[in-house]
């Protein structure tokens, strides 16, 4: 892992470890959960919200305020309105993406599940996902709750992630394998 990347996980994982505690402390995860949702999708659809939160041009003062409106209007429990404003103050906000991958994998620790990210050619049908998931789960010894992604570049198989674990089955990968081999051929 980079560098910067590993200052990003540490410092997201440490706000998130306090996030969840408190959301668990006060018999709010499902409540954290839907936050952890909102914000998620707030930032993957607002241009002006990814811009807040990594653009340096603004002051302290100004991404505080703007994110805790931002919160408020959307209704975020007390405990993530407070945490955002924090983190706007001590410019900590580029973090958010990471902050809600690591809420995203305690949470669903906590309800023993697990999350795999599938990355296939074509979009998994319901009962391929459903096969899929079982599959997994009988792995896992766990629920596993499929995020599931298409890229056509695989040609064709699939590419799972579940944790640290990586299993990549796609003609992509199989084809750079065996280009791979041929030069160590000639």
């Amino acid at each position: 892992m980079s560098e910067p990347a590993s200052i990003s996980s540490g410092i997201a994982s440490r706000y998130a470890t306090a996030v969840f505690e408190l959301a668990k402390q006060e018999k709010k995860l499902k409540q954290l959960e839907k936050d952890v949702d909102e914000l998620d999708d707030a930032l993957n659809k607002s241009l002006d919200l990814r811009s807040l939160v990594t653009s340096p041009l603004y002051t302290r003062g100004e991404v505080g305020q703007a994110i805790e409106a931002v919160a408020r209007s959307m209704k975020l429990q007390p405990t993530m309105v407070n945490t955002l404003a924090l983190m706007a103050k001590k410019r900590r906000l580029f973090v958010m993406p990471n902050l809600l991958v690591a809420l995203r994998t305690r949470i669903a620790k906590e309800k023993g599940q697990v999350t795999a990210e599938v990355i296939s050619a074509k979009e998994l049908s319901k009962a391929q996902a459903a096969s899929l998931a079982k599959t997994l789960k009988a792995q896992m010894s766990m629920d596993v709750e499929l995020k599931a992604t298409v890229d056509e570049s695989l040609i064709g198989g699939l590419v799972v992630k579940v944790g640290s674990k990586m299993i990549d089955t796609s003609i992509r990968a199989k084809l750079n394998a065996l280009q791979n081999k041929m030069k160590e051929v000639g």
